[in-house]
């Protein structure tokens, strides 16, 4: 019999129990759907990350008191740290003169609100103490007037930069040098604004305000309060010099012995990047067993509907192997009928995975893209399942004795 004939058969004989076949496609699609979702949502990220986590500077390492991730298991150890003081961050500066030429300190405090003239902003607000490297550290930029000095940061002087989303609030329609604004009950001249910068994983980076950080402390008080420090080195030949003496005098200005282990966190944007790669892969880890369980599953189902769909058309192959039929051609139609449900399974979950995946990048602000490796993988293992679980009914229909099939009720 012409494989083309063989073929007509097979999606005949599906054809004919539509909503069964549909119920073992779903067992599929769900499996497939999971894998696939998430391997787009993480593909389409992956970009986004990489200039999302990349907030420093080149050649830029920051010490802060909290690692990037949390802390996990060492959680209640790491809250139990003893801040990074101004002072501590000051004297650290000065060890490293001459070593490193941009030494940014800052001390961020979330939810503040912007006044101006009977405007205000939202209440969520970044205030933030710096000195004058913040822009090098952070890869910001001025538009407007001027940066952060060091007299500004020597004499504490109430002196402000802000951002666009503040300018877009307080001043729609004037220049915003100059002009007096209040920030949590205190009062600041505008002596600079950053160019825009855009979002990061959904959330504004232009929302933000940065002042003196010896003013910052003056204004709010230390308690509580933890400086981070960013050092860039002043070449990537000498980046992993600069972090050995940065390591060194972070360790002499905490007072920390030679056998004390170190009470701060060191990272870079390449241990950022690391730990979201680690994430994603926990990540993708998971998608993998919950759709290995699902796609599982969906086999068993599809051996199952294989096995009774031999059981309801043993008089049919009965008759076509009696009039001449061979085993090959009725191991082929079953074989084509499992494959053909669970690849219209998989197609249907890799469209569905893809669309979902893209909304959800989208709505974190990342590009759609469509995970053809994955894709490519996901059409294979669906078409190994339905070969693998379809084999045994199709081998079992091809068997079939015509004598005894013919005679089956």
């Amino acid at each position: 019999m012409p494989l083309i004939e063989i073929l007509r058969i097979a999606l005949s004989s599906i054809g004919v129990n539509k909503l069964r076949s549909a119920l073992t496609m779903l067992g599929i699609t769900i499996g497939v759907f999971s894998v696939i979702g998430v391997m787009t949502t993480v593909t389409a990220l992956r970009s986004s990350i990489e200039t999302g986590l990349s907030f420093l500077g080149t050649n830029m390492f920051q010490f802060g008191k909290y690692p990037v991730m949390g802390g996990g298991s060492n959680r209640r150890e790491i809250e139990m740290r003893r801040d990074i003081t101004l002072e501590q961050a000051t004297r650290f500066k000065q060890l490293m003169e001459g070593t490193a030429d941009v030494v940014c300190l800052k001390v961020f405090d979330g939810g503040g609100q912007a006044v101006y003239n009977g405007r205000k902003t939202t209440p969520d607000v970044t205030l933030a103490g710096t000195n004058e490297y913040f822009i090098n550290a952070n890869q910001f930029s001025i538009e407007l007037g001027r940066n952060l000095q060091p007299e500004d940061i020597e004499l504490g002087r109430p002196v402000i930069v802000i951002g666009q989303d503040i300018i877009k609030k307080l001043f729609p329609s004037e220049n915003p040098l100059g002009k007096t604004i209040k920030m949590k009950g205190r009062t600041y001249v505008v002596v600079g604004t950053f160019a825009d910068k855009g979002s990061s994983f959904g959330q504004s980076q232009d929302n933000i305000a940065m002042i003196p950080i010896t003013r910052f402390f003056g204004d709010f008080g230390a308690a509580r309060r933890t400086v981070n420090i960013a050092t860039e080195a002043p070449s990537h030949l000498l980046y992993n010099e600069t972090m050995d003496k940065g390591l060194t005098a972070m360790r002499i200005v905490r007072g920390l012995k030679p056998e004390d282990d170190n009470d701060f966190e060191v990272y870079s944007n390449e241990s950022l990047l690391g730990a979201f790669a680690k994430v994603a892969d926990y990540i993708t880890a998971g998608s993998f067993v919950i759709s290995g369980i699902a796609l599982l599953a969906a086999g068993v189902g599809i051996m199952n509907i294989m096995l009774v769909s031999v059981t309801e058309r043993t008089k049919e192959i009965g008759i076509r192997k009696s009039i001449g039929a061979r085993k090959h051609s009725i191991l082929t139609q079953f074989l084509i009928e499992a494959v053909t449900i669970s690849l219209a399974g998989g197609v249907l979950g890799i469209v569905l995975g893809v669309i979902v995946g893209d909304v959800v990048a989208m709505l974190m602000k990342a590009s759609a893209v469509f995970p053809w490796d994955w894709a490519v993988l996901g059409l294979l293992v669906c078409s190994g399942i339905g070969i693998g679980f379809g084999f045994y009914p199709a081998w079992k229909a091809a068997s079939l004795d015509p004598i005894e099939a013919l005679r089956y009720e």
